[in-house]
């Protein structure tokens, strides 16, 4: 089954892609600041477990695929060294936050930042040897033509390391979650990030995000040979990792 996010939209008016780009920009300022909050800090260990899947493998070439600030493209050049990682994202607003941190660490020879759709990759065939994604193709409109440019950039063997924001299955955290994602992730959100939309937007796109088995089922038919995942945290987070 297809899935399709076009529906779940940050406003009211104009075509997805150009509202999430328009959100992004707006909530960049803090972005960093309240996902660290909001999360209580547990998605840098996140993070680094996603990373560690590529460890094995020694990834020279790599794409951060919806990369935001470039939290996630800096520990993997931190924990993975490769030779080349590129960040891409539509939101500039974005990727000029990720700037500012990549050349304070001193990173420029190895992470730079391209404004990519990614449902639409400029990139060649086979390009990379690993490509990465967290916490931002819920906001795909478009999963599976997303999935099918990773796959399709991908080098042969390469490999997909995804982290994502998922509803936990199981009592009491399932309930718990709802609680928290529709009451203080909204309005905390609001007060921190003056966009009063975007954090009731992002808890709609974890709610109708496919997770588990079913995303698995998306992977494969995306092109990959091999897929799993395991949940993080009581399911509020979903690791996967697949190989072309």
């Amino acid at each position: 089954m297809s899935y399709q996010q076009e529906k779940i939209k940050p406003y009211d008016n104009g075509e997805k892609t150009a509202q999430v780009e328009q959100m992004f920009d707006n909530i960049a300022p803090t972005y960093d600041q309240l996902n660290h909050r909001l999360s209580w800090d547990i998605d840098r260990a996140w993070r680094r477990k996603a990373i560690k899947q590529l460890a094995p493998y020694h990834p020279e070439t790599m794409l951060d695929i919806a990369t935001g600030t470039g939290d996630f493209a800096i520990l993997a050049a931190q924990m993975l060294n490769p030779r080349q990682l590129i960040g891409a994202d539509i939101s500039e607003g974005m990727m000029q936050k990720g700037r500012q941190k990549v050349k304070e660490l001193g990173l420029n020879h190895v992470i730079s930042f391209a404004k990519e759709d990614c449902l639409h990759l400029s990139y060649d065939d086979e390009s990379f040897d690993a490509v990465t994604a967290a916490f931002g193709i819920r906001n795909f409109s478009d999963l599976d033509r997303g999935l099918r440019e990773m796959h399709r950039v991908l080098k042969k063997d390469g490999h997909l390391s995804i982290v994502e924001l998922t509803t936990p299955v199981s009592f009491p955290m399932k309930q718990l979650f709802h609680v928290y994602s529709h009451t203080v992730l909204p309005v905390y959100g609001r007060l921190i990030s003056k966009d009063a939309s975007a954090y009731t937007y992002l808890t709609k796109t974890i709610e109708a995000f496919p997770q588990g088995e079913l995303m698995i089922d998306i992977l494969r038919k995306a092109g990959f040979s091999e897929a799993s995942f395991s949940r993080l945290t009581f399911g509020i987070c979903t690791m996967y990792f697949a190989t072309k």
